[in-house]
């Protein structure tokens, strides 16, 4: 064979690799409403900036007659290219190759890739399109399976991971994604489970489909699973890209600053009306969110999810910052259960890769009630206390209006090194509201008075005097807890210059193997 025909050998043989599973699985993936593996990366990296690995792999399994089988790649296209010229490292599943299960092989090709990432410190996106693991090759593929997972523990708070499900994810895959810093699902087309619809039926008798059982709204809103809702996989891709703008390569590096061409010290007059007069009535919070950030820009994660409290990422004068805000419109908001936990994940988010923390106050308290007892109200409020306790990244503090009893300390306060405490002259910072505190003050003296109209005016006069003592910045900031009682049309203004003094700080927390979070 001449070295002409050795190349075109080589070139028949990645143009073979390419088609996968062949161009009718290819079709039966259109028709679904689904892209094939290479083209989802394609439209995730920058045009041309692929370089494949592994191309040539096949699987070694000789059970049930798959060594007549053998498609090359396996199943998975593996390798690097770049978002925005800044290098990630990808793995995508191919269903179109016995149905994207996974094998030794396989398996082996994406712990490669996270390898690699690794050394490199760059960051891994994930896309998820598989049936599960190659029930032919048994035991290897559940040890497959382990050996990512161990990666993706490894790698964790050390390179950004992102995982997209674009098609099933269930039983043992599942918690590859799990393990990862971002989980996205497409509405029509992605769904995640431990066990699917058919053996929940034999083993508890519960019917239920697959959609509801680990549908894209199931892991949005209800379980908290996945972290963006999609329309579909183009909107996915496009989104990941966005994400990764505001995140740096690796827990050593800082995020990507760019140029800031909306004034840091623009005036928002609409601030100073947005509290309402009505302590009790709601205003919306993405509302100051987009007041204050870099050309009205916010990407919201777990938009769907604990809607009491709002997280995700914005640029404030050119800088990454992730915000952590009470939303009054959605229970008051009020800390739940729920709503601690999906923001202490983004404060250990955050804190890992170096992104500073705006944390915007408007908090009733704990959302009192038996079955958030139950449910660990003590210990999932406790996960937020501890995940701002431990971060060493600036952290900037704005109370807008409540900020009541432990739900105070737990958002951020000064004693749980809040760098920059700001309050907003309607904030009320206190043990409690004055009704319930009057009540507890004052409970003997109104029961002593008989008279209904009498026992009204002492209890709201009783009310006036607390509110005027307690329900104002002002004996905060006498101790020091609060910086500074700012104007809120300055806030743009007033957190952009704290983060900018804070960019050299330095802190360390003591040596130790790890901490033991409240879990």
């Amino acid at each position: 064979m001449s070295n002409q025909d050795k190349i075109q050998e080589l070139i028949e043989k990645r143009t073979e690799a390419k088609l996968g599973g062949g161009q009718k699985k290819i079709d039966a993936q259109h028709s679904k409403g689904k892209l094939t593996a290479r083209e989802r990366i394609d439209i995730l990296l920058d045009e041309g900036s692929f370089e494949e690995f592994d191309m040539f792999i096949k699987h070694r399994c000789t059970n049930f007659g798959m060594e007549k089988k053998q498609i090359p790649g396996d199943g998975v296209v593996t390798g690097h290219g770049t978002i925005d010229g800044r290098v990630v490292y990808v793995f995508s599943q191919d269903f179109t190759v016995f149905g994207g299960s996974l094998s030794e092989t396989f398996a082996q090709k994406i712990c490669k890739v996270m390898d690699m990432a690794m050394k490199a410190g760059a960051p891994v996106i994930g896309i998820n399109d598989s049936g599960g693991a190659r029930i032919q090759e048994g035991v290897t593929s559940l040890a497959g399976y382990a050996e990512i997972f161990q990666r993706n523990i490894m790698a964790s708070g050390v390179v950004p991971q992102i995982s997209a499900i674009f098609g099933p994810c269930a039983g043992g895959a599942v918690y590859s994604p799990a393990l990862t810093d971002f989980v996205m699902m497409t509405e029509e087309t992605s769904y995640m489970f431990v066990t699917g619809p058919k053996v929940v039926k034999t083993v508890t008798g519960e019917d239920i489909s697959t959609k509801d059982l680990g549908g894209a709204d199931v892991h949005a809103s209800r379980s908290g699973v996945s972290h963006f809702l999609l329309e579909n996989e183009e909107e996915g891709l496009l989104l990941i890209r966005k994400l990764m703008s505001y995140l740096p390569q690796n827990n050593l590096e800082e995020p990507p600053m760019l140029e800031c061409h909306d004034p840091i010290d623009r005036i928002e007059d609409t601030l100073n009306e947005i509290i309402p007069e009505n302590p009790n009535q709601p205003y919306d919070m993405t509302e100051v969110i987009y007041s204050i950030v870099d050309e009205g820009e916010f990407l919201e994660v777990h938009r769907n999810y604990a809607k009491n409290i709002i997280v995700g990422f914005a640029r404030m004068g050119g800088e990454s910052v992730g915000i952590i805000a009470n939303q009054p419109n959605f229970l008051a908001g009020v800390l739940d259960c729920d709503a601690s936990r999906k923001a202490a994940r983004f404060v250990r988010f955050c804190d890992s890769f170096n992104i500073p923390i705006l944390t915007l106050v408007d908090v009733p308290g704990f959302l009192p009630g038996s079955g958030q007892e139950y449910a660990g109200i003590i210990t999932h409020g406790a996960k937020l206390m501890f995940a701002y306790g431990e971060a060493t990244v600036p952290k900037v503090t704005v109370t807008l209006r409540k900020s009541y009893g432990g739900a105070h300390d737990v958002m951020s306060c000064k004693q749980l090194r809040g760098d920059l405490n700001y309050a907003w002259p309607t904030a009320e910072i206190a043990v409690m509201g004055a009704q319930g505190a009057i009540e507890v003050l004052e409970g003997r003296n109104i029961a002593k008075i008989e008279d209904e109209e009498e026992r009204a005016q002492f209890i709201a006069k009783k009310e006036q005097e607390y509110k005027e003592q307690f329900a104002n910045p002002y004996q905060a900031a006498a101790y020091g807890y609060i910086d500074d009682i700012i104007e809120p049309r300055n806030t743009r203004f007033r957190v952009i210059r704290g983060f900018q003094s804070l960019q050299t700080k330095k802190l360390t927390n003591p040596p130790k193997k790890h901490s033991n979070i409240p879990l």
